[in-house]
């Protein structure tokens, strides 16, 4: 049986940080699984989830007192529905979803609250621009009198993915009103969770380039994966950030066989975002630059994929005071038609 790589078999989670929320494209995780005549066209779908509680108060980088307890718990589910024209190009759509819920000072009082809906959806294109494979080869096996050949994997795979698409401004912008009444109270305690922290979208057409590469020799590999987005005007004079996030490391497949595949890989992601504007000023409490270490878990199954991550913060330097993130859980599933 070969392993190769189709574009819907090269993919990665990659929502990262406060700032991805509104970004990050979940892609399913199937290029672990044996390509079968079924992979090389036809439909796929996929669900992805990542939560991120956010409970550390940091000014420019460095950890202060929390008094108030603040703290936001953000779900973000993606709804993933693709399409594999053929064994090089692929379509995708994603549909998040998103819960928030929040705890913030507002001057010497303290504000509890959730904001939940639709945020912005994203069409991507993937392109496979390389592959190539090696060391495969054929055995026969005694069947009853007549031996039956046996096609193997490649002892050496690489491959790269190119991404490109657009995010659409889906998601309600009602929160980044608040930009516009924020009042410091003397005295009081500062919050580090505004209105767009809390947005569901950025009101802006902003597009996504990207890659995503795959080395693998026998049962060990390497993955990289790279997102930019480029944004657009958003709404109420509210410009983000361009973002950058990334994410890499080693793996091992403990089991490899036709049907079953479990893997285990270690990851190291981040993000850069410089500062947002508001009003044409810059808003000195919107950028950030963030390393993420932990392990990840891929299985699939036949026509099904999964994947589960945990993500602990070994570096944030922020920007100002915001708060950030303690850690965060990915996961997904996808089925291939």
């Amino acid at each position: 049986m070969r392993y190769l790589v189709s574009p819907a078999l090269m993919a990665v989670i990659t929502v990262s940080a406060r700032a991805c929320d509104l970004c990050g494209c979940y892609t399913p995780q199937l290029n672990t699984m044996p390509e079968m005549e079924w992979m090389n066209s036809g439909w796929y779908a996929a669900v992805g989830e990542q939560f991120t509680h956010f409970g550390t108060v940091q000014v420019d980088g460095n950890e202060v007192g929390n008094p108030t307890g603040q703290y936001e718990d953000s779900s973000i589910t993606q709804l993933v529905a693709g399409y594999d024209i053929n064994s090089r190009f692929a379509l995708q759509l994603s549909i998040p979803v998103i819960y928030r819920e929040f705890k913030r000072p507002a001057g010497f009082a303290i504000d509890r609250g959730s904001e939940s809906g639709l945020g912005d959806m994203s069409l991507l294109l993937k392109t496979v621009g390389f592959k190539y494979s090696s060391g495969a080869r054929r055995s026969f096996e005694v069947g009853g009198k007549n031996p039956v050949a046996v096609e193997h994997e490649p002892d050496f795979t690489v491959s790269a993915v190119l991404l490109t698409g657009i995010k659409f401004p889906t998601g309600n912008t009602d929160r980044l009103r608040e930009e516009f009444h924020e009042i410091e109270v003397p005295a009081a305690p500062e919050s580090g969770i505004h209105g767009h922290d809390l947005t569901l979208g950025t009101g802006s057409y902003d597009g996504i380039f990207g890659e995503q590469t795959s080395v693998r020799y026998k049962n060990i590999f390497i993955e990289t994966n790279m997102q930019f987005t480029l944004r657009g005007d958003g709404d109420h004079q509210y410009h983000f950030a361009n973002d950058l996030l990334w994410s890499a490391g080693p793996g091992y497949y403990f089991v490899r066989t036709g049907e079953t595949i479990i893997g285990l890989q270690f990851v190291v992601s981040g993000e850069y975002k410089d500062v947002d504007r508001f009003r044409g000023a810059k808003a000195i409490d919107t950028g950030i630059t963030s390393v993420f270490v932990g392990p990840r878990v891929v299985v699939s199954r036949g026509r099904w994929s999964a994947e589960l991550e945990v993500d602990l913060p070994a570096m944030i330097d922020n920007t100002a005071l915001q708060v950030v993130a303690d850690y965060r859980i990915r996961g997904g599933i996808s089925f291939h038609f």
